[in-house]
């Protein structure tokens, strides 16, 4: 029998944690400050006017003002100097006033008006009358389109182009929540897989993920939660109707939470029971390519070589070319942060090239269609002298958590 699988109820193992946040420290006002003045230097290097920020992710990036986009039009304008200039619903600025961290002019508009002329009004009111302005990329189309149609003496480019870069280099400050996070859910995992037993669903597993990281501290709960069992764990993101767990079942769990916003995701793939040899061959060519990903991944070298790297060392296993199956059918990995999938990525074509403060998962697949999957994921961040882990890879196959 695996070594820490099964063995537990769930309020014994829930029993075995406790919370892990302690220490753990929100962003503070002066970082978010200081990504502003970051974005305005990139913005004068580029020769962007303006960068519109929508209401989400890059709006709180930046700002520290949490709000969940709509249909109505809720953002800020970054020009090159100054405060944001923030646009909302008139019934709701003192609202947005109650969540703003970094202070600014907010400019409303009435149910029955048009907000997005908001944009040319502010840039205008600062004397600029023509040239580029950036449109943060998850602006939906009816805002994009309504800034551009109100303003069309401007010309409009791609926010990534400021926002990616900002964001794909996290701060010592990002980086220990990260880190922290990312414990938290290792040790849900270790506690998740004691409670394996026949017959067990993927429902009350999922039920357990979502108490178990309450317990450790993510007031949320589980952000997202993947639980496969056998023939399922050869599909990446799941099946229609997941089967219950029986003996000899490869168990696939994919799960993370949010602390202070930041966002932990590890995978990790065991057997209930005693692996069979197909089982423990795939188990370790899914940890040397993880393992290979990791060495290749070193300052200065393109995120798409360390996809091939991955691949090369799958190959050597008997498992490929290329996206073909039995093998990797998807990327190695995937920038992450304050959202689960970030820019870059180790997929073959990105041609960024790593620096430090970069945050990756690494996760090579390989799946076997109908038979089983194997995905081990933990993520690193570079370093002064290269890759560091957040969380230590999965031990064995016959013993996954050794060491947690």
């Amino acid at each position: 029998m695996t070594i820490g699988v099964g063995g537990k109820t769930a309020g014994q193992a829930l029993a075995s944690l406790s919370d892990m946040t302690a220490g753990a420290v929100p962003i503070a006002e002066a970082e978010y400050q200081t990504r502003i003045d970051k974005a305005q230097a990139l913005m004068k290097e580029t020769g962007l006017d303006a960068l519109y920020l929508n209401a989400g992710t890059n709006l709180y990036y930046f700002t520290g003002t949490r709000w969940r986009p709509s249909e109505r039009m809720v953002g800020a304008v970054l020009l090159q100097t100054g405060a944001p200039h923030y646009i909302g619903p008139a019934f709701e600025e003192g609202t947005i006033r109650q969540f703003m961290t970094i202070k600014g002019d907010i400019h409303t508009w009435e149910e029955h008006e048009t907000p997005f002329h908001w944009v040319k009004k502010i840039l205008n009111a600062a004397a600029i009358t023509q040239g580029k302005i950036g449109l943060d990329e998850s602006t939906p189309f009816f805002t994009s389109n309504g800034i551009a149609q109100s303003a069309p003496e401007f010309e409009y480019v791609n926010g990534a182009m400021i926002t990616a870069k900002c964001r794909m280099i996290k701060s010592k400050a990002e980086l220990a929540l990260m880190k922290r996070a990312k414990d938290m859910t290792l040790a849900v995992h270790k506690a998740t897989a004691t409670i394996m037993r026949d017959g067990i669903t993927t429902a009350e597993v999922g039920a357990f993920l979502d108490s178990a990281h309450r317990k450790v501290g993510a007031p949320a709960g589980s952000y997202f939660k993947i639980v496969l069992f056998g023939p399922d764990s050869s599909y990446p993101h799941g099946v229609k109707t997941p089967k219950a767990l029986e003996k000899g079942d490869m168990i696939l769990i994919d799960t993370g939470c949010q602390l202070h916003d930041y966002i932990s995701d590890i995978t990790r793939a065991y057997v209930y029971g005693d692996p069979t040899d197909k089982q423990r061959q795939v188990w370790n060519a899914e940890k040397s390519a993880q393992a290979k990903a990791f060495n290749a991944a070193q300052l200065g070298v393109r995120c798409g070589d360390v996809d091939l790297a991955a691949r090369a060392d799958l190959e050597t296993h008997g498992f490929g070319p290329g996206y073909a199956t039995p093998g990797l059918p998807h990327r190695t990995g995937h920038g992450i942060g304050l959202e689960i999938h970030e820019w870059p990525y180790l997929n073959l074509g990105d041609d960024t090239k790593l620096a430090k403060g970069m945050c990756f998962s690494n996760e090579p697949m390989i799946c076997v269609y109908g038979e089983f999957g194997v995905r081990l994921e933990d993520h690193f961040y570079m370093g002064e002298h290269g890759p560091v882990w957040f969380t230590e890879p999965s031990h064995s196959v016959d013993d996954p958590f050794k060491g947690v």
